[in-house]
C-alpha cells in the first residue's frame, strides 16, 4: 500500500511523533502530579507526627498509658530513665537525652528500626528530660499504599495517554492528509483534463502555421482560427473547474445573500450566443413569487449553473430546448435545468457526478469535472443536486438550496 500512497509513510511518521510527544507530555504531567501528591502527604504526616509528639511531651506526667504506637521515656536528675511498657529494641534515643541535658533545646530525631523507623522528640520539663518516641510504621504503610496507587494510576494514565495521543495525532494530521490527497487529486485532474485540449490547440496552431507559411488566404484559415478560439474557451473552462476544485475546502464561512434569479439570468445571457449557433432554445422561468435568495458564494453557484447549462447544450441537438426553472419545494429554493436531448440511463444517474464520468458503458460522452464539482459546491452550501434522465427523452438536474433567512 505504501507504493500506491506515497504520503502514507511521512504521515505515519508524523502521527507517531505527535503521539509519542503527546503521550510523553501527559505521562510527565501525571508523574509531576504524583510526586507533588507524595510530597504533600509526607509533609502532612510529619506535621501530624510532630504535633502529636509535642502534645504528648507537654502533658506527660509519667510513662504510663501513652497513645497507641507511642512510648514515653523520662530521665530523672540521677539520669535514671523510666520507660513505658513493651519498648522496641533500640529505644530510647540516648543521644537526644545527652543533647538536651547539655543545654540544647527540643531535639527532633529519627531512629532506625522496623519499617518506617521511629520519630523522637526530646525536651526538658523542669528537672526531668522527657522523650516521646512514635512508630512510623503506619505512616510508612500509608506511603507505600500511596506509591502503589500512584504507580497503578501512572500505568493507567500511560495507557490512556497512548490511546488519546494516537487519536489526537490522527485528528491533527487529518487536515494534512486531506490537503495532500487534494493536491494529488488536483495534479491528476490537471494532467487528465489539460492533456487533450492542449494537444488539440497545439495541433491546430501547427496546422494554422503551416497554412500561413504556404500563403493561404484569410478566408481559408478562418475556420482554423475559430477552432483555436473555441479550444481556448474550453481550456479556460477546464482551468476554472480545476481552480474551483482546489478552493472548495478553503472557502471561509462568510457567505452573502445571492439572488439565484440574477445568477441564472447572467448564465443564460452568457450561453445565449452558443444556443443560437446550435439552434437550441434557451429559456429562463424565474418563478414569479417564489423566493430566489440563498446564502453562499456567488462565483461558485454561477459556475454550477454554467456547468449544468453547458452540459445540457452539449447533449441537446438542433431544434431542442433547454430551460432553467427557479421555484420552491418543501421549504427549499430549487433550480431545475432541463433539456430534451439524448438523455441517459436512469441507472447511471449517480455515476454522472463522479469525476470524468461517462454517460454509460456504450456511451462515450464525458462529463469531466463539471458535474462532480457541482455536487461538491451544492453540498458545501447545505443543499443537494439530483439527476433524472431517460434515453432519448432528455435530462433534468435539480438543485435544492436552503433559502436565505428573512432580514
Amino acid at each position: 500500500m505504501a507504493g500506491t500512497d506515497p504520503d502514507r509513510i511521512p504521515l505515519s511518521r508524523a502521527r507517531r511523533v505527535i503521539a509519542w510527544q503527546t503521550a510523553a507530555a501527559i505521562t510527565v504531567s501525571l508523574l509531576v502530579v504524583g510526586v507533588l501528591a507524595l510530597i504533600v502527604v509526607v509533609h502532612s504526616q510529619n506535621a501530624a507526627a510532630t504535633s502529636l509528639l509535642r502534645q504528648t511531651a507537654a502533658t506527660a506526667e509519667d510513662v504510663d498509658d501513652p497513645p497507641p504506637g507511642v512510648w514515653i521515656f523520662i530521665q530523672n536528675a540521677d539520669r535514671r530513665i523510666d520507660a513505658s511498657e513493651d519498648v522496641p529494641t533500640g529505644l530510647p534515643d540516648r543521644d537526644g537525652f545527652d543533647q538536651v541535658r547539655d543545654g540544647g533545646g527540643d531535639v527532633l530525631s529519627t531512629i532506625d528500626g522496623r519499617e518506617g523507623g521511629y520519630l523522637a522528640l526530646t525536651s526538658r520539663r523542669g528537672s526531668r528530660t522527657v522523650q516521646v518516641v512514635m512508630s512510623r510504621h503506619e505512616q510508612h504503610d500509608e506511603r507505600e499504599r500511596l506509591l502503589g496507587a500512584l504507580a497503578v494510576g501512572e500505568l493507567v494514565g500511560l495507557l490512556i495517554a497512548a490511546l488519546s495521543a494516537g487519536l489526537l495525532a490522527r485528528r491533527a494530521t487529518a487536515p494534512l492528509a486531506e490537503a495532500l490527497s487534494r493536491q494529488r487529486q488536483f495534479v491528476a485532474d490537471a494532467s487528465h483534463e489539460l492533456r487533450t485540449p492542449l494537444t488539440q490547440l497545439h495541433t491546430r496552431a501547427q496546422l494554422l502555421q503551416m497554412d500561413l507559411r504556404a500563403g493561404a488566404a484569410v478566408t481559408e484559415v478562418t475556420a482554423d482560427v475559430d477552432h483555436l478560439v473555441t479550444g481556448t474557451r474550453h481550456l479556460g473552462e477546464v482551468v476554472e473547474d480545476l481552480l474551483l476544485s482546489t478552493q472548495l475546502t478553503r472557502r471561509d464561512d462568510i457567505r452573502l445573500p445571492v439572488d439565484l434569479k440574477v445568477v441564472a439570468s447572467d448564465v443564460i445571457a452568457e450561453q445565449a450566443p452558443r444556443a443560437d449557433d446550435q439552434h437550441v432554445a434557451l429559456t429562463l422561468d424565474p418563478g414569479i413569487g417564489a423566493p430566489t435568495m440563498v446564502r453562499g458564494h456567488q462565483v461558485a453557484l454561477r459556475r454550477v449553473l454554467t456547468a449544468l447549462v453547458d452540459n445540457a447544450l452539449s447533449h441537446t441537438p438542433a431544434g431542442g430546448h433547454v430551460s432553467v426553472v427557479i421555484g420552491r419545494e418543501h421549504g427549499m429554493v430549487t433550480v431545475v435545468v432541463r433539456d430534451d436531448g439524448a438523455g441517459f440511463d436512469p441507472a447511471q444517474a449517480q455515476r454522472l457526478f463522479a469525476r470524468f464520468a461517462r454517460a454509460g458503458d456504450d456511451d462515450h460522452r464525458r462529463f469531466g469535472l463539471g458535474l462532480a464539482l457541482a455536487r461538491e459546491v451544492i453540498a458545501g452550501h447545505g443543499g443537494t443536486i439530483d439527476a433524472w434522465g431517460q434515453p432519448g427523452q432528455g435530462a433534468a438536474f435539480t438543485i435544492r438550496l436552503p433559502p436565505a433567512p428573512e432580514p
